[in-house]
């Protein structure tokens, strides 16, 4: 029987051998109005959801799933990632419940699901630096307190289900090396990331952690944190996603490393060759769902975006 999208998507999370293509997904696809005539829903105001009648919202809602879906179905997505707009938990049941029965469970699921610290801020890089070393503890109660909110959220989620799994999207790390040192890292985010995805995993939850700039100096760190998956694998960093497989391929899927300033600067044989280097060297032995290394984003040519489809249907096949 033929795999769903969904389930070739889960085989290459838990790194299992796979026939036929590479899976394929991108944390966010923003040119929805080039591809579709529509404004993606970040670029939405929803000031008067709270005003609308139930009817309307509910066309808000299908409006919304809709274009989920087309953008799986025409790019050959093997997961949505939801960026809920409006309400609490009931809405996001509500998109999720939409998408389910639209699709017949086609796709992975997954949503935004970090807490652990990030990249401050230029306005809070200093205070952040010195809080380091003032309020050590301070900062580490703080850390444990969102880990352990995030994970109660995620048993509610647990509860209602049709949620497959979290992206954690915190950024740690600069072109040049993450912001805080090994050290400081191993201190103050990796004992918390590790709870995280394991209070996930327990529950069922499937993790991609994702931070862009180069991770090398703290990609020891991630792995032990046990995520099912690493993305972006940034190029523009200086991460070759052949020594990262050759180092841990055997330990986490890896997504994505089609340089995405090349998407932008460079020629279309640079981007075509971009991509068929993340797939002759993620794709050995499984473990490898293709992606650029960054999201489809505002700015991007879409015939760009294109053009490495066409690579990945003609070349990123088992």
């Amino acid at each position: 029987m033929e795999l769903t999208p969904k389930q070739r998507f889960i085989k290459a999370l838990n790194r299992e051998p796979l026939e036929g293509r590479v899976p394929h997904f991108e944390l966010v696809f923003f040119l929805t109005m080039e591809a579709f005539g529509k404004l993606h829903f970040s670029q939405r105001a929803y000031g008067q959801w709270g005003q609308m009648e139930e009817k309307e919202r509910q066309l808000h809602r299908e409006d919304i799933a809709d274009l989920y879906i087309a953008t799986a179905e025409r790019y050959e997505h093997s997961a949505i990632f939801l960026h809920p707009c409006v309400g609490g938990y009931e809405e996001v049941f509500k998109l999720i419940d939409i998408i389910r029965d639209k699709t017949g469970g086609k796709y992975f699921i997954m949503m935004h699901g970090d807490a652990t610290y990030s990249i401050p801020d230029g306005n809070n890089m200093l205070d952040f630096s010195y809080r380091m070393v003032d309020d050590p503890e301070g900062m580490k109660a703080e850390a444990d307190s969102w880990v352990n909110s995030a994970l109660e959220s995620a048993q509610v989620y647990a509860k209602h289900g049709g949620l497959d799994g979290y992206a954690l999207c915190a950024d740690y790390c600069l072109n040049t090396g993450p912001f805080m040192s090994p050290s400081q890292f191993s201190e103050f985010v990796t004992p918390y990331l590790a709870k995280l995805i394991k209070g996930y995993r327990d529950m069922g939850f499937y993790t991609i952690k994702h931070t862009d700039g180069n991770i090398m100096p703290i990609i020891d760190q991630l792995v032990q944190a046990k995520p099912h998956a690493l993305h972006s694998i940034d190029p523009q960093a200086g991460v070759d996603i052949a020594e990262v497989k050759r180092l841990y391929g055997d330990q986490v899927c890896l997504i994505g490393n089609v340089n995405c300033g090349l998407m932008d600067t460079g020629t279309d044989e640079q981007v075509r060759e971009s991509a068929r280097y993340a797939l002759k060297h993620g794709m050995p032995g499984g473990g490898y769902i293709f992606s650029t290394s960054n999201c489809v984003y505002t700015g991007m040519a879409l015939s760009r975006y294109e053009m490495i489809l066409d690579i990945w249907r003609k070349e990123g096949n088992y």
